[in-house]
């Protein structure tokens, strides 16, 4: 969710690329609509409002034939009732359920039996007594088994992945609830006859394996340091509201208690069309489209909404605390209260948040990541309805005490509001947001997200104001700002203080007794065979032509890749390098370093301002086997970026502190990594694919980090430049242009240096199931199966995308159906044949259930059951084939992703664009064919079974039963 919020806060300051008097309200009608919009919009957003009140937000964009969907909602865990927390994320899960239509085989033979079940959970509700409780619940499941001989799970998601869409999700939080969808611009009429039926009368079934999966949610945030952290916090920062008083996914209590009833009556409180926003971006007409929505929704009728109505929080006036402990890195956060949306303030706060932390110029970037005080820090300003919360956050450095952190971040809140800064970090500011929402508008996605939310915080109302933020901030004085940061910034914040140990308040949702439910993957309701019936015009798929989609070209001898930017002034360089950390091992210890090191002409400092005053920007990433040096921004300031970035490499001077500072925050990132259980589960599937040796543990040991020179890691950066590299370009020169400019700007040898041969890994051939397992204080447990399938076979390409598509990818996949909806195992699983990216390198078929430890044996079965077996349901298979055809279809590659499809295509030996070969094998493609596919990679074989949990809640003797059992040690996982 912090991406959303961050993602608001971006359209607020950085929309407007005319002048404020540009962006004013007008009223059209056009196709038998009227509609409002905003001058000069680059969205070109239409505004309606249908006779029932829904609203709907159109913006047109042909450049792909694709459409983005989001159906926003007003409403989210603030409208929770408070003895029923969690409710609108449980509705949000039961969206994607059905109706009396679809998602049934006979309604009329299920509906007694919901009924039933409806009104089992409200005695279940209602009884404390333990023996009770367990004796309701018994008969809540068996009569849940004999529901779901009557229902369809999932067919919602296989109508969606028969039609083409590649995205179906939806999200819940406090002042919404929203469902998002892609699909292709040719399926629209199904689209919105789905969507319409979606809403029309959802009907709740399959309720008690799904309750299973958001136990399952609650339990892996009970897992999240973070996550509880924020809730700690948020109950300080808002002691009456509810975005402090009650949590999205609810608290333990009320998810142990639902109601059937309580949710229907919620849903039809605020499921309401005045209360809704059905907002589409991309190739449509507006004019036909809105008709088509009316039409589509016209059975919807408004009724008042009482709207959560807070009392008004009292100002904070003291410092408060609040420690969490838990088995992740230490971290401290600082959380101020903020101001409600579209306010001065808010766009005070937008701006004083960059200044503090843009990445590469603000106080905490200059003052403390530049000069490695603190492992990182930042700044963010986080946007809802009522009011915002400004964050400052850092991870302490080796030796480092949170408190001491906490003043460091502390200190540059003094240096803000003593004016001490550069002003012209409100302009660079502008400059550079106004630069990103050139890139961002660009992208359907982010249409629909901005005005989605602009919907469910004003209904956009605001949106004018919205694009005009760049420019109102631009007026903003620096007086201002100190004046502002003076009266904002005072012993009025809530510390948090993620500690390392043991949280012995950590509880869980204990799982209930489930027997497993009927899928009935096989059948189809009439809906959705008379949807799917429909005929559509077919869209044609675009494939790309390397010898026609770019130019090749020569500069000195290294060779040039171009594509021409026809859109607008931005330009992306890179000099790309076919080398990297598995030549190199102090390759990517160079790249850190360069970031601390000043010029003859520059400080490091400088640098950093350079680059944000002209808003271009440069990095050096250093992956096993490529490192790129990358440029981007305006090209009008090309010449500037680019003379910078090969001074730099050139001129650049030791900095034996920065060095010093760099091996120990090196060192310490490394014992953090030992705190993630993510880092910790990747090192095991290393581990288990290539052995002892592999690449997760190839690096240097921590003996080595701390002999690293200067004189080591800048020979790397002075010499970068004569190692082979190909340039690539994509920006608004020809290529002889760019050819031209580049060879003036960057200096080449007469020629390349030689580059050692990269480190090679042995894949392991195992003959029996091994786990590797790794001790981890946790609730959950975290299993992924992992075997080497072989070396890249590109005649594969076809069947490796459909037995992804119809085994283990998305919500109507046989993995999720049978794990998640029949069994009720996991939040979150899946399973994929996973391709190699280049030509010499093995498949390795890839298998991850989260769930509870004690369901971890149940877990592994069910698993292993579909590894070993693979179901037959040809509605699904027919369903993934169309959209794997679909996906083909409608993807368009352009700009710079030519570039980096070129380059993708290359590394596994293909002379031209794969995806050709591809869409052509798909065709002919029958369940025989997958089920062949699977039988010969995947049934039947030895597995390694990766395993990070915590040794006091799982069983060495269950592990046993799966394979010979490894535990692993920190330092066999990470190689230090």
């Amino acid at each position: 969710m912090k991406h959303k919020l961050l993602l608001a806060c971006f359209l607020l300051i950085g929309s407007g690329v005319m002048a404020q008097s540009a962006y004013k309200w007008k009223t059209a009608t056009s196709g038998g609509y009227t509609y409002k919009y905003v001058t000069n919009d680059p969205t070109k957003s239409r505004f309606y409002t249908l006779k029932n009140g829904l609203t709907v937000i159109l913006s047109q964009n042909a450049k792909e034939p694709t459409i983005e969907f989001r159906m926003a909602v007003r409403a989210g865990s603030n409208t929770d009732p408070r003895n029923a927390t969690g409710l609108a994320h449980y509705l949000e899960h039961l969206l994607f359920k059905g109706t009396d239509k679809f998602g049934t085989m006979d309604f009329a033979k299920e509906k007694p039996l919901l009924d039933k079940i409806d009104s089992l959970y409200e005695r279940y509700n209602k009884t404390t007594d333990p023996a009770k409780r367990k004796e309701i619940y018994a008969e809540i499941d068996k009569t849940s088994g004999q529901a779901s001989n009557f229902s369809i799970a999932n067919e919602y998601d296989k109508m969606m992945k028969a039609i083409g869409g590649q995205s179906t999700n939806a999200h819940t939080w406090y002042e919404e609830t929203v469902y998002n969808e892609d699909f292709p611009a040719n399926a629209t009429d199904k689209f919105l006859a789905l969507q319409a039926e979606r809403f029309r009368n959802p009907i709740f079934r399959i309720f008690h394996t799904e309750l299973e999966a958001v136990y399952e949610e609650k339990n892996r945030g009970l897992d999240n340091d973070s996550w509880k952290l924020n809730e700690k916090m948020f109950e300080l920062l808002f002691p009456t509201h509810n975005y402090g008083q009650q949590t999205t996914i609810g608290s333990i209590e009320h998810l142990k208690n639902p109601s059937l009833v309580e949710i229907r009556n919620y849903y039809n409180k605020y499921y309401v069309p005045n209360n809704m926003a059905v907002v589409l971006a991309g190739d449509f007409n507006p004019d036909e489209m809105i008709g088509k929505v009316d039409q589509s929704f016209a059975f919807m009728q408004a009724k008042p909404v009482s709207q959560y109505k807070p009392a008004p929080e009292k100002p904070l006036t003291n410092i408060q605390k609040v420690d969490v402990y838990g088995p992740s890195a230490e971290s401290v956060e600082l959380n101020y209260r903020g101001y409600a949306q579209n306010t001065r303030q808010t766009m005070m706060l937008d701006l004083i948040s960059s200044i503090l932390s843009n990445g590469k110029a603000g106080l905490l970037d200059i003052n403390l990541n530049k000069q490695q005080k603190v492992l990182r820090s930042g700044a963010s300003y986080q946007q809802m309805k009522d009011y915002g919360v400004f964050s400052l956050t850092a991870q302490p450095k080796e030796g480092q005490s949170l408190e001491q952190a906490q003043q460091l971040l502390l200190d540059q809140i003094a240096l803000l509001k003593s004016g001490n800064w550069d002003e012209r970090l409100i302009k660079a500011t502008v400059a550079n947001s106004k630069l990103g929402l050139l890139q961002a508008f660009d992208n359907n996605g982010y249409r629909v997200e901005s005005a989605t939310n602009e919907f469910i915080l004003n209904r956009g109302v605001n949106w004018d104001k919205s694009l005009s933020g760049p420019d109102q901030m631009a007026k903003i004085s620096k007086q201002q700002v100190t004046g502002f940061a003076k009266q904002f910034f005072g012993d009025n914040y809530v510390a948090g203080f993620k500690h390392k140990g043991e949280d012995k308040n950590t509880l869980k949702v204990e799982k209930p007794a489930i027997t497993p439910v009927n899928t009935n993957a096989g059948e189809t309701s009439d809906f959705t065979k008379n949807l799917l019936a429909a005929p559509v015009k077919p869209i044609a798929p675009k494939f790309l032509d390397y010898k026609k989609d770019l130019n090749f070209g020569k500069v000195g001898i290294a060779d040039v890749i171009a594509v021409q930017n026809r859109d607008n002034s931005i330009f992306r360089m890179s000099y790309r390098f076919d080398m990297g950390a598995w030549n190199y091992k102090l390759q990517p210890y160079a790249a850190q370093y360069l970031t601390f090191l000043a010029t003859d002409k520059y400080t490091a400092e400088q640098i950093s301002k350079e680059f944000y005053n002209i808003a271009c920007s440069y990095s050096f990433n250093v992956g096993n086997e490529v490192a790129t040096i990358s440029i981007s921004g305006l090209q009008e300031n090309f010449d500037k970026a680019v003379s910078l970035v090969e001074h730099i490499l050139a001129n650049c001077k030791p900095n034996e502190t920065a060095l010093a500072e760099l091996k120990s925050r090196i060192l310490k990132s490394r014992e953090n990594n030992k705190l993630n259980k993510g880092a910790i589960l990747n090192g095991l599937m290393s581990y288990a694919q290539y052995g002892q040796d592999n690449p997760s543990n190839y690096t240097l040991s921590n003996d080595e980090v701390k002999a690293i020179t200067s004189e080591q890691l800048l020979y790397i950066l002075h010499n970068i430049n004569n190692y082979k590299h190909t340039i690539t370009y994509y920006g608004p020169q020809t290529l002889s242009t760019f050819t031209t400019s580049i060879a003036r700007l960057h200096k080449l040898p007469a020629e390349f240096t030689p580059i050692a041969p990269a480190k090679e890994f042995t894949y392991t051939n195992n003959t029996s199931n091994q786990v590797y397992f790794a001790d981890y204080d946790m609730v959950q447990s975290e299993i992924r199966w992992i075997r080497n399938g072989g070396v890249y076979d590109p005649t594969l390409a076809a069947k490796v995308n459909l037995f992804n598509s119809y085994f283990g990818g998305g919500m109507g996949s046989i993995v999720f159906q049978t794990i998640r909806e029949s069994k009720a195992l996991a939040y979150s699983t899946f399973a994929v044949y996973s391709s190699p990216d280049k030509k010499e390198k093995e498949y390795a078929m890839i298998a991850y259930v989260g769930s509870q430890a004690d369901k971890m044996n149940d877990a592994v079965a069910g698993m292993n059951e579909l590894l070993n077996d693979l179901p037959r349901a040809d509605k699904s298979f027919e369903a993934s084939k169309d959209n794997a055809l679909n996906a083909i279809e409608t993807s368009r590659i352009s700009k710079d992703d030519i570039i980096g499809s070129y380059f993708a295509n290359q590394k596994l030996g293909i002379d031209h664009d794969s995806r050709i070969d591809e869409y052509n094998g798909l065709k002919s493609l029958t369940f025989d064919d997958i089920n062949a596919f699977h039988r010969t990679n995947v049934s039947g074989k030895p597995y390694n079974y990766c395993i990070v949990a915590s040794e006091k809640k799982v069983k060495l003797e269950d592990m046993q039963k799966f394979g010979t059992v490894h535990k692993l040690t920190l330092e066999q996982i990470f190689g230090y």
